[in-house]
């Protein structure tokens, strides 16, 4: 009797089912979790870029998020940048770099993200990134007179940059430094013919006396001695004649970055070969981190594409609810993508 009765209650006990885990709720381009992850974004487009400058986030335009397991996320970003007066060997917290302002003919940064979210920690899988600069014509509106940035091998780009170097060497008591990169030059001509350039140099193992007597001896230091820094020219060609120069070397520091140095390719003109005939060094186009174990890069990029056209759709679908007629004074709440604007649209 007693077996039969545990038997009935053993019938009548509740069922527990597995319950899947929640899907995350949508973000919001300006939702904290957003921002966090474009930081994590930003920081790492910014460790893997070998010239020029470095970039800050402008705008957040669009994010997806992918579930994949528990606490187990995807993340697609699609983010504007914009380059600072930070170049990219510089020591200089992103923080605390300042933004180039439009007259000073901006450069945008495209890039699509790729990150992992995994038991709370953010890490990015791979990123595609191109940079363009504003066009001429969109500064002339607001500057007429305003210099415009020039072919980074422009011959009066070249000639400043020579010019400049040279003149901070035969004054200087500390080493010989050499051309790294031409990082930007930009021209006037009216009122005054002005070249205004920005280079990277390298500390070398000689003095600038001892390179007056055999420059070609004159090596960049060893990478446990290494000393870069960036100069600032301006070479006024007419109505008179001037040269302005400041160089700035920041001293030895361990990088965790894998600094190509330019004086180990073509370095006749301080570039690299795919900078010649632009005003701008592009950001590496895409960078797929090998320590993420994901699909390849070709993959991981139709992925971010294909999720595109789903938040489309949402926003779509969004917008025909907002039709719905509102209480006078009601305020409707701005779209989750794109994000603010941190400083001014390209």
């Amino acid at each position: 009797m007693k077996a039969l009765i545990a038997l009935i209650l053993l019938v009548q006990l509740p069922i527990h089912k597995a319950v899947p885990a929640a899907p995350p709720a949508p973000l919001g381009c300006d939702d904290p979790e957003s921002e966090a992850a474009a930081e994590v974004a930003v920081n790492y487009i910014n460790d893997h870029s070998h010239h020029g400058y470095k970039f800050a986030l402008n705008t957040i335009k669009d994010i997806h998020v992918v579930p994949q397991g528990p606490n187990n996320y995807i993340i697609f970003l699609e983010l504007d940048l914009l380059e600072t007066k930070c170049p990219i060997l510089s020591p200089t917290p992103l923080a605390n770099c300042t933004v180039r302002s439009f007259a000073e003919h901006a450069v945008e940064g495209d890039c699509d993200v790729k990150l992992k979210k995994l038991d709370g920690t953010v890490s990015v899988v791979a990123s595609k990134c191109h940079s363009h600069a504003d066009s001429s014509e969109d500064i002339r509106q607001i500057c007429p007179d305003c210099p415009l940035l020039a072919s980074l091998n422009n011959t009066e780009v070249l000639e400043a940059v020579s010019a400049a170097l040279n003149d901070f060497n035969s004054k200087t008591t500390g080493p010989y430094l050499r051309l790294l990169e031409i990082g930007r030059g930009q021209i006037q001509y009216h009122p005054a013919h002005i070249v205004a350039v920005e280079f990277a140099v390298g500390a070398t193992n000689c003095s600038a006396e001892e390179a007056k007597v055999n420059v070609g001896a004159c090596q960049l230091l060893p990478e446990d001695q290494s000393n870069f820094g960036f100069c600032t020219g301006t070479m006024v060609k007419r109505p008179s004649q001037d040269l302005n120069v400041d160089c700035q070397l920041y001293g030895h520091q361990v990088s965790t970055q894998d600094i190509v140095l330019l004086s180990s390719q073509d370095t006749s003109a301080g570039l690299a070969p795919s900078a010649v005939g632009f005003t701008n060094h592009n950001l590496r186009l895409s960078h797929h981190n090998p320590l993420a174990s994901e699909s390849s890069s070709s993959e991981i990029f139709h992925s971010i594409l294909s999720a595109k056209p789903v938040r489309k759709r949402a926003v779509a679908e969004a917008a025909q609810h907002d039709k719905v007629p509102h209480p006078v004074g009601f305020v409707p709440p701005p779209p989750p993508c794109p994000g603010k604007i941190r400083y001014f649209d390209i």
